[in-house]
């Protein structure tokens, strides 16, 4: 029995499908992306009765991710839905750990994207070199390698680190998101990953940098800000991500 067939289970069994669909969403967009292209790394959700989260089985690619192959597991590590699926200790400890510890927090984003990467290493903050990076002002923290995130003794260390932002940038090792839903946690990925492919590119010029002064990076912040609160659920780049693989894999809901 291969490793898919193993972890998928019949749509009308399993509860949370809105998230479940959601979720298997991101993990395509993101694999159609080259944010990951391998089985590692994952993205976990929060469920609706608060009782536990989702997240990627052990083995499968991003590409191969659907709705009902997502596994449901409780914060104490009980599985509360395919018994037989294994959970990465990484993904489970940390991921688990963020949200147990987080109320807000209604989905966690981690990969290795090579950009990402480049500026983990980097003995240097992201700078914000154009108007769309300007969202991430004071939204990026910077957490120290420890070698594999595998216990959930690190979480207070990576939650101290993420402050009151939304971005991380894991030194050595790679990026993570939050967001109170999947679509604002992936906005936010979207967005550094952006501003660290443009750093990368910029910096390997060697031409002088033309940094925007720091009043208008908080004025376009605060703008960016204010339009958010008008309806802070409501994310329409995700909307749009969200039609697109629906319609582009749409096995990704079953």
């Amino acid at each position: 029995m291969n490793v898919h067939s193993s972890v998928t289970q019949e749509a009308a069994q399993l509860d949370d499908m809105p998230l479940r669909k959601q979720l298997a969403a991101a993990f395509r967009t993101a694999y159609d992306r080259g944010w990951n292209t391998e089985v590692l790394n994952h993205i976990s959700a929060r469920t609706e009765d608060g009782m536990g989260f989702l997240m990627n089985p052990l083995g499968l690619g991003w590409d191969e991710i659907t709705a009902s192959c997502l596994v449901k597991s409780a914060f104490d590590g009980a599985r509360l839905s395919h018994p037989n699926a294994k959970l990465a200790p990484a993904g489970y400890n940390f991921h688990g750990g963020i949200l147990r510890a987080r109320a807000d927090v209604g989905c966690v984003l981690h990969v290795h994207p090579m950009p990402g990467i480049v500026m983990s290493v980097l003995d240097r903050p992201l700078t914000i070199l154009d108007q769309g990076g300007c969202a991430l002002y004071e939204e990026v923290g910077h957490h120290a390698f420890e070698g594999f995130v595998t216990e959930e003794e690190e979480v207070p260390r990576i939650l101290r680190d993420l402050g009151d932002g939304h971005a991380l940038i894991m030194e050595n090792h790679g990026l993570l998101t939050i967001g109170a839903t999947v679509g604002e946690a992936f906005v936010w990925m979207r967005r550094l990953i952006d501003a660290c492919i443009l750093n990368e590119r910029a910096l390997a010029t060697g031409a002088p940098l033309r940094r925007i002064p720091i009043e208008h990076v908080i004025a376009t912040r605060d703008e960016m800000r204010k339009r958010q609160a008008r309806n802070p659920r409501h994310f329409p780049e995700w909307e749009y991500f969200y039609r697109r693989a629906v319609e582009k894999w749409p096995e990704v809901e079953g």
